[in-house]
């Protein structure tokens, strides 16, 4: 019986290995193993889901689990190799009957991959013929319903219109913080939010008796007004004004929509963008947070309307009920403004921080080479990968200004890979100039310390060019 065990373990550890690299390596070393040949018949060999990365990995976790099970080495990569010879013949009979890769057809998907490791583990135990039908059978079960998860639950859309890349790293961050709502699992696969920051955090800064003042910090917005020139800014947009909200989180600090409310009402803007991070947690209902923003939207004057990006907190099941509300959502994409037949470009990219969803290619592919063009991003972390593409201008926040600083140190926390000088504020990088916001709302623990929440104004200027009375 033990033996019959481990050598079912043996066998699904070769089988989960090529979905594990695919969700640890997302694209990386995916090419597909037939090169993207085709047969006679016009179809891919084996298609594009079987790559060299899969199959060695089948094959070294075939060696080291046996390893671990106390079998040979060589009988442990023997096994890997024979399962994942056995998964290409699957393959390519699929892709003869022109199934679709990833299809999973039971029976087909399961008897080759179990059943050529057996021609060599079967003669080598002694095995019997009904106790190597019997081990088929159980592993051919385990391997379909490790199958149907992966792609009924993993690699399965959550809405219509999916914009992003269908793979296995981007849709379990999304399954944690998007789908999994019911209690209390969603607390358990989210620990930093669910016990980090709202049970240790908040009881150190209670414990310091200044949770309180950190929290009536948190309530003190600002209007913050920058202006940006540009040479060649289209004159029609001289004065141009953007409204920038981004990090609203307005659910999690009770007070802070109304403060916003009157800071928003007064502002005439040409163009509204919110920047991402509508919700305070990273996971839950979204409904606490849209429940405010339908609060503040009718409150936005923006000629050109208002544009939204997702940031971290966001899940792309809240772009239909707030494009409802007026929300025109760039996931990787770009709108044209147009004033008096002249035209700059906004473009938009999806999280870069958590989703890792940014396609920068895409969110360009509109706009043409040298025109004026803004980028929206929700964190400044791709301001390199972005300088190339000739934006003049890269709006951002994620950061919140620190949130937390304190003296000589500065802030605690950056949450970010970029340099600390595009932590807030203005910056420029290869000609392109950039705008940290430090955020609406807080992000973990509802407070600030050396920090202030800011509604920024954002006027753009075309800058004269200055022309030398005298000849050189």
């Amino acid at each position: 019986m033990l033996l019959a065990v481990k050598l079912l373990v043996l066998l699904w550890s070769i089988n989960f290995a090529p979905p594990l690299l695919a969700f640890l390596c997302d694209e990386k070393w995916n090419r597909p193993i037939d090169g993207g040949r085709r047969m006679w018949d016009g179809r891919p060999v084996f298609g594009d889901h079987k790559t060299m990365r899969g199959v060695l990995g089948g094959v070294l976790a075939g060696g080291l689990a046996g390893f671990g099970l106390g079998f040979p080495l060589w009988l442990g990569f023997a096994a890997g190799l024979l399962s994942m010879s056995g998964d290409l013949v699957s393959s390519f009979i699929k892709r003869r009957v022109d199934l679709p890769c990833g299809k999973v057809v039971p029976g087909l998907d399961q008897v080759f991959e179990g059943a050529l490791p057996l021609l060599v583990l079967g003669p080598y135990f002694s095995l019997g013929a009904w106790l190597t039908v019997l081990l088929l059978f159980i592993f051919g079960c385990g391997a379909f319903a490790g199958s149907l998860a992966l792609n009924e639950v993993v690699l399965r859309k959550p809405i219509d219109n999916y914009p992003r890349p269908l793979r296995p790293g981007v849709r379990l961050r999304e399954i944690r913080a998007c789908q999994i709502l019911s209690n209390p699992l969603h607390h358990f696969v989210n620990f930093e939010d669910s016990i980090y920051y709202h049970v240790f955090m908040k009881t150190v800064f209670k414990c310091l008796g200044v949770y309180e003042k950190g929290r009536k910090n948190a309530l003190k917005l600002r209007e913050e007004h920058v202006t940006l020139e540009f040479p060649d800014l289209p004159g029609a947009f001289d004065g141009y004004r953007i409204l920038f909200l981004t990090d609203l989180h307005l659910d999690g600090l009770e007070g802070l929509t109304e403060r916003l409310l009157e800071i928003v009402k007064p502002i005439r803007a040409d163009l509204c963008i919110i920047g991402g991070d509508l919700r305070m947690e990273t996971h839950g209902s979204f409904a606490p947070a849209l429940a405010q923003l339908r609060r503040l939207l009718p409150e936005i004057r923006a000629k050109d309307g208002i544009y939204g990006i997702l940031g971290n907190h966001d899940c792309l099941e809240i772009i239909e009920p707030l494009s409802e509300h007026g929300i025109q959502f760039l996931v990787n994409d770009s709108a044209v403004l147009t004033r008096d037949g002249e035209r700059i470009h906004l473009a938009g990219v999806d999280d870069p921080h958590y989703f890792k969803c940014h396609d920068l290619d895409q969110a360009f592919e509109k706009v043409p080479p040298r025109e004026f063009a803004i980028l929206a991003s929700h964190s400044n972390e791709i301001y390199r990968q972005a300088a190339a593409y000739g934006p003049r201008l890269y709006l951002c926040g994620h950061t919140h200004g620190g949130q937390i600083r304190l003296p000589v140190v500065g802030a605690l926390f950056t949450h970010s890979k970029a340099p600390r000088r595009l932590l807030h504020g203005r910056w420029s990088y290869d000609g392109m100039e950039g705008y940290t916001s430090g955020g609406v709302g807080v992000s973990g623990v509802p407070v600030r310390f050396a920090t202030e929440g800011e509604v920024s104004v954002i006027t753009l200027k075309r800058k004269t060019r200055e022309v030398c009375p005298y000849p050189p």
